[in-house]
């Protein structure tokens, strides 16, 4: 009989491998659930130990800190948008968002809890420093309906508008479906850009 050590290395690779992001997942999952409950700031390393029923050792094994793993959490969310919108990005808005909306409601817990806490004003900060990198190429003030108006007024009033009904969807249970949404900020967006 043959044994493949390679082979058999590789699938004890993977095992770990899966433990790993099983791991992370839980941990993820363990503070949002904490910050729907209480402050992040009263969030404690131990307090997500026993909710991602892991140990502490294994928080730090990969975060520095509970800062470093919200951090790190708000990063993933930001930079998955941001693949949202590279490959929506020859779509007309009101496509383009479907994308977006759904992807939020995949994540309601995350966005409701990021955009209603306390303890993460830096989401909210990320994200509309986000969108306005998003939104920056489509404003034209040299023709058409934004004509002579300052850019930097346009893209406030486009994103603070963006975030506000982001805000109201998700805080509100999302009382319309993603694709309601997407229509209906697609057609906004279509009126201001």
């Amino acid at each position: 009989m043959f044994i493949n050590f390679r082979k058999l290395g590789e699938l004890e690779m993977s095992k770990v491998d899966r433990r790993i992001l099983k791991s992370q997942e839980a941990i993820k999952k363990a503070v949002i659930e904490l910050m729907s409950e209480k402050n992040f700031d009263d969030i404690t390393i131990q307090d997500i130990s026993d909710q991602a029923n892991v140990s502490r050792g294994t928080i730090y094994l990969h975060y520095l800190d509970k800062y470093d793993l919200l951090d790190k959490l708000i990063a993933e969310h930001i930079h998955r948008l941001r693949e949202i919108c590279e490959s929506a990005s020859e779509l007309d808005y009101t496509d383009a968002n479907l994308p977006w909306f759904e992807y939020l409601e995949r994540n309601y817990l995350f966005f409701s809890t990021m955009l209603a806490s306390k303890g993460a004003p830096s989401f909210r900060s990320q994200f509309l420093e986000f969108l306005i990198e998003e939104f920056k190429d489509e404003v034209n003030t040299t023709e058409g309906k934004n004509q002579g108006l300052n850019e930097p007024v346009i893209l406030q009033f486009i994103v603070t508008s963006y975030v506000g009904i982001v805000e109201w969807w998700i805080t509100n249970g999302m009382p319309y479906p993603p694709h309601v949404m997407s229509e209906q900020v697609g057609i906004l967006l279509e009126r201001n850009l």
